[in-house]
């Protein structure tokens, strides 16, 4: 079975959202017109919803960024199912991710914020005390390896302490 235009120019910009149209053109045997045509399709009809970056947050200058996986037990709302939780939890502007999983808890929520202390509040005054939310479950985001199908560098600034045994 051939996959579809649409689902190759999808591929191709999720590994490298810089792709120009002619690049993809030239790899999908197409011409440019007809992937920019189809690129503002998939834009319009919401498919593709954004461009987006891969930040080495351990080689920049800007204090770093506290990151936390927050698993949620929620119970779900008469005639809304889980969605109208996960509505009011996706419009916070700490919540970068929301899925609902299967397993113990309803939905892991992946938070970001310039401190522990931020994160924190977050959850004890914002996320915790909405209607529905029974507990949750807090992991902080100690070192990224791979995000979003990018293996991080090495640094050669691991200023971690060696320990022997």
């Amino acid at each position: 079975m051939n996959r579809s235009f649409a689902a190759e120019i999808l591929d191709i910009l999720a590994q490298d959202s810089r792709t120009s149209a002619a690049i993809i053109a030239q790899m999908l045997n197409s011409t440019e017109e007809a992937v920019l045509a189809e690129i503002a399709r998939m834009e319009k009809e919401n498919i593709l919803l954004r461009y987006t970056t891969i930040v080495n947050e351990e080689l920049t200058e800007d204090k770093e960024t506290i990151h936390a996986l927050i698993e949620v037990k929620v119970t779900p709302q008469y005639l809304q199912g889980y969605d109208a939780i996960a509505d009011m939890i996706s419009r916070y502007p700490e919540v970068r991710a929301c899925y609902l999983m299967s397993g113990a808890y309803d939905f892991m929520v992946l938070v970001d914020g310039p401190t522990l202390r931020d994160v924190s509040r977050f959850v004890t005054e914002k996320l915790s005390v909405l209607n529905g939310v029974t507990s949750t479950g807090t992991h902080f985001v100690l070192k990224k390896y791979k995000d979003n199908h990018v293996v991080m560098p090495k640094g050669s600034d691991d200023r971690r302490q060696v320990i022997t045994p």
